[in-house]
Order: structure tokens, then C-alpha cells, then sequence
């Protein structure tokens, strides 16, 4: 009697469960009034991303900030009190995908790297190559799509099956969760098969009832993003009147003037330097002093590059770059080829364990239930006790109904991968043979798996590698006699590193909304819709920034681009600065066996808290090739996350906000951001500086 109650009440509280979740899933998403919100937020981050993307490279998702800033907009209108938690997850998707696009669509790297820094030799017409708007556009749409379409399949293995945590994707839903006053779905709990009772969101009304610690946190937010941004907004119009800010002569006028070793105190750059965390930006000023401080004078000294320090053709910057190249490169291919077998491995083993799972709920549904135990065995029996049907595989069945069918997948593969065939030969014509364009897709969707697994399980999408690692593939696939050779090589990196971006936000995406309970096919429609929109509105920032601002130039280095036109010369034969190839070689055979030893030592052994004090090769090179003003800035940043996390952010019960660190630092950047429009349009006008 007491297994067949404990049976009823297990069976009633799943019920119950799944209830609460069939309402939730089912309640408005898709609405006019959140896909403007998350719009409008999105362009937001389009402009801010844009901006420092074409400085530095660095270019961020911004989903907390989109996630807190729909929350705070929404209280601005009359919708406030039926503004629900998967509205939220939805207009942060739609911001998402719109405010990665500068990178997605290689407009800070790719494009760039054809118009500034190809050569007309290179392009195999005899002439350099100008992109018209509408062919960027083509470009854009041709690149944004077949990696969304390609996420849905993946879904079910790396967050239903696997669960892989995806940290950012998580913490966006425990802030979502925090501000709407509900509950996120506990799955270490459901694996455990606890009481299903409590894994579950239990506030699910339109109209959520909001405690008082939910207000006081919503406010010390917004107050928080508030106060930063109008800091961040303040220095950048002061800065731009007095331009002596960004070039602060701290270590002397002939540091500054001669070595380019200035201090810029831009908050936007301390902002990233906080959600970088102080390991990876001490690895940058690593990299800053080897390149900057040693190598670059030592370079000019000895003759092998005579022009001015910062010139990247014959200066120190250019004769460094190559070893930036050489210890990115190999860092990236040893921990890209490491984490791939690692999770092929993993995936493997799990998907054994979930087959027997399937099987076991499978034989649990047509067997009674025992008795309620968390043993395996039932003495009275003498036979080993079935599992119990666990609320996760109620719950999915419910959420079938809301999901992208397979159909629509393979379809919209297809279709995207077409089109993005036809933009390549529209805008290329027959500069880039058709086998080129489509083994550049298949080798996108290869490492789209590859990407969204290290995603998931590091938080760090490895599309730098990626597109590296495709560039290398394609110097073995052109002909060495193909006077394009270049050009195709930069266009499949671009299409490699598009893919792999695009499918890894969706599922960050997709694991929010699994977490807080939204329907996949309400993220995948913001998905496509904020793609959509962002291809017409970053083709166009592109050219704004264009016409306005002299680009390369002091102010707009971009950086990324020079990193993939040389990459492309590197790996296709082009001709080195002298000893630079000897350099590149001894730099890249140390940082690869750094990489092997941080990615093979275990998290078990004795050894692995050392390893923090080993280099990471991508940060230290980022040090190198970037002027030392964009590293110094973001230290002071990481200095200030480790004061945080250790100091300022414990709270009473040991924990760390680090929400509240992200909220600080993003509105530091996002203040930046926006306020570049403005100064673009002084610029515009010629409003002179101080």
C-alpha cells in the first residue's frame, strides 16, 4: 500500500508539474510589442559592438544587459504587470541576434580585411575590391542564416540529453528568473530524480506576484546599469572633445610618443576587462610587454623593421604581428583538437548513458512502481528496482508541441546554404569557384558542432580557431596557381566563423529558455527575425562608419582584419619581415605545448590550480598585435573583477554576485557604445576637438 500511494503522489506531483509547464510554454511570446523592445535594445548593442569591434575586435553578446534592459523598458509602458518571464527570454533573443551581427557577418574582420588590406594582385582581377551596400547586404544574408537553421537539430543532444551548463546562457536565466519574481527548472535536481515539486517554476501568471527582495534587486540593477552608463557616456563626450584622454603620457612623453606606451581610461574598456576576469587580461599585458615592450623596440633596433613603431607594414607592430599570429594559431588548433575529442568523446559516452536511460523509462511505464527508495534493489522482490518516470521526459513531451520540427531544419539548411552559394557567386562572380563555397559550408557545419559543444561546456566559442583552423584547411584545398587563393581563403574563414557563431548564440539562447520554461520555436522565430533586421542595419552601420571616420586610422585600427589578411598570406606562402618566420616558429612551439599541458592536465590533479599561471596563447597575442592603451585599461578592469569576486561580492551566505559584476561592466560598455553615434555625428559636422 504505501509503493502504490508513493507511486499516486509521484505520478500526481509530475502531473502537476507538467501542468504548470503547459501553461507556461503555451502563454504570448512572439508579440509586436517585444520583438520592438528587443529591436530597439538590439541596435543598441549593434551600435556598441560596431564600435569597439572595428578598435579592438572585441565584440560581446550582451544578453544580460538585453535581458535587464527589456525588463526595465517594459516597466516604462502600460504592459508592465502582464510582461512575463518568456517574453523576456524572447526579446533577449531578438537583441542578441541583432546586436552580434558586426561579427557574424565578418564586417570587422572579413570585409575590412578585402577593402583596406588586399591587394590588387591579390583579389585576382587586377584592381582593390569596394563592396556597395547592397552588396553587403547579399554578402550578410548569404552568411546569417544556415548557422541558425543548423542549431535546431542540435539542441535536443547538447541541452536536452547532455545538459550542458552553457554558464551564460544559465546566468541569463537565473537574472530573468530573479527579476520576474519565478523559478528556473533544476535538472541536476531532476537527474537525481528528487521531488519534482520543487524543480519546476511555480510562479506562473501573467501577473507574477513581486516580493520586495525582487524590487530592491530590480532597482540596485537598473540603478546600478544607469550610474555606469552616464559615467561611460560622460568620458566619451569629454573624450572626444579633449583627445588627450585617450592618450594619456603616464609613463613618460617618450614612451608615448616613440613607443605608443599611453594610458586611455576608457570605461568601456575597463568594462571588458571585469567580464574578462583578471587571468585572461594579466595573459594580455603578458603579451603587451614581450610584444611592445621587448620585441617591437628590439625589432627597429637591429633593423628588421625601420619604419615608425606602430606601422603595420614596416614598423615594430607589423614584424610582432607575426608572432601574434604564430602563438594564436597554435594555441588555437592544439585546444580546438584537444576540446574536440575531448567532446566527442564525452558525447559518446553520454549519448550509451541516455540510450539505457530511454530504455529504463521505456520498461518504467509498463511496469508498477516499487517502492520509494533511492536504492537500485528491492529485497523484498530480490530483483533490481525500475526507475521512475522522471519529470524531464514528461516535460518534453509537452514542449514537442513548441519545438522547430526536423523538416524545417534539414529544409532551411538547405535553403540557406543555397542562398548563401548564390550571394557568393553575386557578389564574387567568378572570383571564388562554386567547390570552394561549398566545401566552406560543409566545413561551417562541421565546426558549428564542435563550437557549440565547447560553448557549452567552457562558455568560450572558439570561432577565432575556428576560422583559423578552416583558412589552414583551404591553403591545402585552392590551388597554389589560383591568383584568388587569398581572397577565397579570407571568405571561407568568414563563412567557417559565421556558422559556428550563429549556432552557438541560438543555443545559449535556447538554454535560457529551457531553463525559464519558453518555447524553442518562439526563439527561433527571434532568432530569424533580429537576423533579419540586423543584416540591413550593420551593412549600413558599415558604411556609415565609413564615410565618417578614416578607417584604418588612430582612431579605428581595426585590428581583427589585419589578423586575417596576414593569416590568409601566412598560411597560403607570403613572404615574412626578416627572422620573423625563425621567431614565429620558437613562439608558436612554446605556447602549443603550454596548450597541451592547460587543456590535458586534469581538474583532479594537484597540479591544476597551477595552471592559472601558464599563459593562454589567444590573450597573450591579443596583447601583442593590440597597442598597449587597449591592454593597460582592460587590467585595471580585471583588477577590479578580483576585488569584486573576492571582496565587495561575497554576500552572507559565501556566494558571489557576479550578476551584479556583469550589470556594472556592461553598462560601462554599453555608455560607450551608444554614445559613439553621437560623436560620429560630430565628426560628421567637423565640430572641432580642444
Amino acid at each position: 500500500m504505501a509503493s502504490s500511494s508513493t507511486q499516486q503522489d509521484h505520478q500526481a506531483a509530475i502531473s502537476n508539474v507538467v501542468s504548470i509547464y503547459s501553461h507556461k510554454i503555451g502563454l504570448p511570446q512572439v508579440t509586436l510589442r517585444a520583438t520592438f523592445i528587443g529591436l530597439l535594445i538590439g541596435t543598441v548593442v549593434l551600435v556598441s559592438n560596431f564600435q569597439f569591434g572595428l578598435q579592438t575586435g572585441w565584440v560581446s553578446m550582451m544578453s544580460l544587459p538585453s535581458a535587464l534592459l527589456g525588463f526595465a523598458l517594459f516597466k516604462l509602458t502600460p504592459w508592465a504587470d502582464d510582461f512575463t518571464d518568456v517574453e523576456n527570454v524572447y526579446v533577449q533573443s531578438v537583441a542578441v541576434a541583432v546586436g552580434t551581427g558586426p561579427l557574424a557577418y565578418g564586417l570587422i574582420g572579413i570585409i575590412p580585411a578585402i577593402e583596406k588590406f588586399l591587394t590588387p594582385e591579390e583579389s585576382g582581377i587586377g584592381r582593390a575590391i569596394k563592396f556597395s551596400l547592397n552588396e553587403l547586404i547579399l554578402w550578410s544574408l548569404g552568411l546569417g542564416l544556415f548557422g541558425v537553421f543548423f542549431a535546431i537539430p542540435l539542441r535536443n543532444q547538447v541541452i536536452i540529453k547532455e545538459k550542458l551548463p552553457f554558464p551564460s546562457g544559465s546566468a541569463t536565466a537565473t537574472l530573468i528568473s530573479v527579476l520576474h519574481g519565478t523559478e528556473i527548472y533544476n535538472e541536476e535536481h531532476d537527474d537525481k530524480s528528487r521531488d519534482p515539486s520543487t524543480i519546476q517554476p511555480k510562479k506562473i501568471s501573467p501577473a507574477p506576484a513581486v516580493s520586495p527582495a525582487v524590487n530592491d534587486t530590480y532597482s540596485s540593477n537598473v540603478s546600478t546599469l544607469v550610474k555606469t552608463f552616464l559615467v561611460s557616456a560622460s568620458y566619451t563626450l569629454l573624450s572626444y572633445f579633449f583627445p588627450i584622454l585617450k592618450k594619456l603620457p603616464i609613463f613618460g612623453n617618450i614612451a608615448s610618443s616613440k613607443y605608443k606606451w599611453n594610458f586611455e581610461p576608457s570605461p568601456a574598456y575597463i568594462g571588458q576587462g571585469i567580464i574578462m576576469g583578471l587571468p585572461t587580461v594579466s595573459y594580455m599585458l603578458f603579451g603587451a610587454l614581450v610584444g611592445w615592450g621587448i620585441l617591437a623596440p628590439f625589432s627597429k633596433h637591429v633593423g628588421w623593421a625601420p619604419g615608425p613603431i606602430d606601422d603595420f607594414k614596416n614598423g615594430g607592430q607589423g614584424w610582432i604581428l607575426w608572432l601574434s599570429l604564430s602563438v594564436m594559431i597554435s594555441d588555437s588548433l592544439v585546444s580546438f583538437t584537444i576540446v574536440t575529442y575531448k567532446s566527442i568523446h564525452n558525447g559518446i559516452i553520454l549519448m550509451k548513458k541516455n540510450r539505457e536511460r530511454e530504455i529504463y523509462d521505456s520498461l518504467s511505464l509498463e511496469e508498477p512502481l516499487l517502492v520509494d527508495s533511492d536504492s537500485t534493489y528491492d529485497p523484498e522482490l530480490g530483483q533490481p528496482r525500475l526507475p521512475r518516470p522522471s519529470v524531464s521526459s514528461e516535460r518534453d513531451k509537452v514542449e514537442k508541441v513548441h519545438l522547430v520540427s526536423n523538416k524545417v531544419a534539414i529544409f532551411g539548411v538547405i535553403l540557406s546554404s543555397l542562398l548563401c552559394v548564390v550571394a557568393i557567386k553575386l557578389v564574387f562572380g567568378p572570383l571564388v569557384p562554386l567547390y570552394a563555397t561549398f566545401v566552406a559550408i560543409i566545413l561551417a557545419l562541421m565546426f558549428s558542432i564542435l563550437g557549440v559543444r565547447a560553448l557549452g561546456e567552457t562558455d568560450l566559442n572558439p570561432v577565432s580557431g575556428i576560422g583559423k583552423l578552416s583558412q589552414l584547411i583551404f591553403a591545402l584545398v585552392v590551388p597554389a596557381s589560383n591568383p584568388s587563393r587569398i581572397l577565397i581563403n579570407l571568405i571561407a574563414g568568414g563563412i567557417a566563423e559565421a556558422g559556428a557563431q550563429q549556432a552557438g548564440d541560438l543555443m545559449q539562447d535556447l538554454k535560457t529558455g529551457h531553463l525559464i520554461g519558453a518555447s524553442p520555436r518562439a526563439q527561433f522565430t527571434a532568432q530569424i527575425i533580429g537576423t533579419v533586421y540586423s543584416v540591413f542595419l550593420s551593412s549600413i552601420m558599415y558604411k556609415v562608419y565609413n564615410a565618417v571616420y578614416e578607417i584604418p586610422g588612430s582612431m579605428f585600427r581595426i585590428p581583427t582584419a589585419i589578423i586575417w589578411i596576414d593569416c590568409s598570406r601566412l598560411v597560403t606562402g607570403a613572404g615574412l619581415p626578416p627572422y620573423a618566420f625563425q621567431f614565429s616558429i620558437v613562439s608558436g612551439l612554446i605556447f602549443g605545448m603550454i596548450s597541451i599541458i592547460k587543456n590535458v592536465t586534469p581538474k583532479t590533479s594537484k597540479y591544476h590550480k597551477w595552471l592559472v599561471y601558464l599563459p593562454n596563447g589567444v590573450a597573450v597575442g591579443i596583447g601583442i598585435y593590440n597597442s598597449p592603451n587597449f591592454t593597460l585599461a582592460r587590467f585595471v578592469g580585471g583588477v577590479i573583477a578580483y576585488w569584486w569576486v573576492n571582496y565587495k561580492g561575497k554576500s552572507t551566505d559565501g556566494g558571489v554576485n557576479k550578476i551584479g559584476m556583469i550589470i556594472f561592466s556592461s553598462g560601462l560598455v554599453l555608455g560607450e557604445g551608444l554614445l559613439s553615434a553621437v560623436t560620429m555625428i560630430l565628426t560628421s559636422l567637423g565640430v572641432q576637438h580642444f
